[in-house]
């Protein structure tokens, strides 16, 4: 028997009932907060293996959706005579401006060799061009050209208002979590690669082997992070 808040008493049987109720009350963003909570509490119980899974599922979403991702920009180039790898190299020029070589093959994590490749398409279409670098006079920078500014701020004009459309339900901080995350699983999974922590990007100065000539007649296979398609 229990006491209900008029003083009254009620049988086990009604009161279970009672509480049942109040749960099939319970709004969904109650329910949510309950299962977060729940969560939280199981991990913290000793459960190490639910982040685990969760960061491997993360992990096994990577490459499909990169390999997904390379398809919708091919798409969105067709006509500019631009590959998807060359896409991702003026978009590093953009946010990263003037850089050489070298500079833009570290932070795209390839080799130079097809790096300069692309950059000598790029060139031939006119959307990049060399200049002199102060810092080395044996390596020079590569910036964009007029043209390849325009080019590239009409093509992520158009992919921002697509995805503005299709990702209403994200905010900001969704945002903000997925890329610690994945800047967190990057540098992990670059000590796994190379057995020794590598810092996120090293400084804008060349390294010294820039000076070494870059052979483009001989063609190196991409890697897996290569934004290439098949």
């Amino acid at each position: 028997m229990s006491v209900d808040e008029g003083g009254a008493t009620k049988p086990k049987g009604a009161e279970r009932k009672y509480a049942e109720h109040e749960g099939a009350e319970r709004t969904d963003a109650e329910q949510e907060r309950a299962g977060q909570v729940d969560a939280g509490e199981r991990m913290d119980a000793g459960e190490p293996a639910a982040v685990e899974d969760l960061l491997y599922g993360v992990i096994r979403r990577l490459w499909p959706l990169h390999r997904t991702i390379v398809r919708a920009v091919e798409r969105e180039l067709r006509g500019t005579g631009m590959t998807a790898g060359e896409h991702a190299l003026l978009d590093a020029l953009r946010a990263q401006g003037p850089r050489t070589v070298p500079q833009l093959a570290r932070s795209l994590d390839l080799d130079r060799q097809p790096v300069q490749r692309w950059v000598n398409h790029a060139a031939d279409l006119g959307l990049v061009v060399t200049a002199p670098n102060p810092a080395h006079r044996r390596s020079s920078l590569i910036r964009l050209t007029t043209e390849g500014s325009e080019v590239m701020r009409g093509i992520q004009d158009s992919e921002a208002a697509e995805l503005r459309r299709g990702l209403t339900d994200l905010s900001a901080a969704d945002v903000r979590t997925a890329l610690r995350v994945l800047d967190r699983l990057g540098e992990e999974f670059r000590h796994l690669a190379d057995g020794s922590r590598v810092p996120s990007e090293e400084s804008g100065n060349p390294d010294i082997s820039e000076s070494t000539p870059i052979d483009t007649t001989q063609p190196t296979e991409p890697t897996p992070t290569t934004p290439t398609a098949p």
